[in-house]
């Protein structure tokens, strides 16, 4: 290409692009493209920060998941990251230490550490009823054959450490005396105690003991009643000092909780994912365990009575938990907010569930 020719095309090329820009159509276009990419990057920008506490690799954190993947945190201008504990003891103790200021944790260790004097309160009930499996190896099939024994929990002081003593009082059977509680961990560490034999026993819920079950161990104990569970936790300080990013948290749960009750397919995709499995009857019997209104109440308010549960057993012991009244435990003030407005019925209306 001579100089000539070059300068030809520089000429042309250059007016074609001055009539493209001045062309009112595609300048419309390309300013709006701007604005919206402003609007992205603001709203991104925008997003308040959260690390939210977990004790549960089961269904019963299924209100968490489905909020963070289904962009109803994102939604609500948070930008959450759920970070797992093991067990409801040190995921209450990370509450109180303000490393998470919001957490999906388990009502005994929250109710034992206020009993303690410690900043914590329930704000959304998540799963108000619970259900426990007294696992025991195949050999053991009666209350007798397991005296002497011992039982594996998560740690002392949690949600399984609680309903174990319920199952053996049940059982005829007085805890620690009877039958040993030991501290084992996580549901696999606990299935590999009992299948090697060092524990007899073990306490699983869904889906783990159906799993157990699978794996030829026996069911020597269905513990379930209204119980304070997996649910919403904070402090009254948190609380006091940032109410609108409370506020936005319970909305995103109770937006969570209506997806997972009307959309079952990405309730099971979400389930797969945290729960690493491909098992599709194990996916469907926790999805539909879970999804249940017994369980997972649409207007998810904590549960009194579960609460009271929880207290019984430590009032044989602790003077504090027998004088303590459930209404000490929660803050129902968000909860009460979006039911009494018409938020959460109107989420329901002409829903599919």
């Amino acid at each position: 290409m001579n100089k000539r020719t070059r300068m030809r095309w520089l000429d042309s090329s250059s007016g074609n692009l001055k009539s493209k820009i001045q062309n009112p159509k595609l300048v419309g276009v390309l300013a709006i493209l701007v604005l919206l990419l402003g609007c992205v990057a603001v709203a991104r920008a925008q997003l308040t920060k959260l690390t939210v506490g977990n004790n549960a690799i089961s269904g019963n954190a299924l209100p968490a998941w489905m909020a963070k993947e289904a962009g109803i945190f994102q939604k609500n201008g948070l930008d959450v990251q759920i970070v797992y504990f093991r067990g409801g003891t040190i995921t209450a103790m990370a509450l109180v230490a303000r490393e998470t200021p919001i957490s999906q944790v388990s009502g005994p260790p929250i109710v034992s550490a206020i009993l303690k004097g410690a900043d914590a309160v329930v704000i959304a009930g998540g799963n108000v009823v619970s259900e426990y499996w007294l696992m025991s190896r195949p050999e053991i099939k009666t209350a007798e054959q397991l005296k002497g024994g011992s039982i594996a929990i998560a740690n002392f002081g949690g949600q399984a450490d609680f309903i174990s003593r319920i199952a053996l009082q049940r059982l005829g059977l007085t805890p620690v005396k009877d039958v040993a509680i030991l501290q084992i961990g996580t549901v696999p560490e606990r299935l590999s105690a009992l299948e090697k034999g060092r524990v007899q026993a073990a306490m699983l819920n869904p889906p783990d003991n159906v799993m157990a079950q699978k794996r030829g161990f026996y069911s020597l104990m269905n513990v379930r009643l209204p119980y304070q569970g997996v649910g919403v936790s904070t402090t009254r300080t948190f609380i006091r000092d940032n109410p609108d990013i409370v506020r936005r948290y319970v909305r995103s749960q109770i937006e969570a909780v209506h997806r997972i009750k009307t959309d079952r397919e990405t309730g099971l995709k979400v389930l797969a994912k945290y729960l690493a499995s491909t098992d599709k009857e194990i996916l469907e019997m926790t999805y539909d365990d879970i999804r249940s209104d017994e369980k997972l109440s649409p207007k998810q308010y904590p549960t009194l009575e579960g609460i009271k549960n929880i207290l019984g057993p430590l009032a044989e012991t602790d003077p504090k938990a027998k004088a303590a009244k459930p209404e000490d435990f929660v803050d129902m003030r968000f909860i009460k907010e979006f039911d009494d407005s018409g938020f959460i019925d109107n989420l329901y209306k002409g829903a599919k569930r």
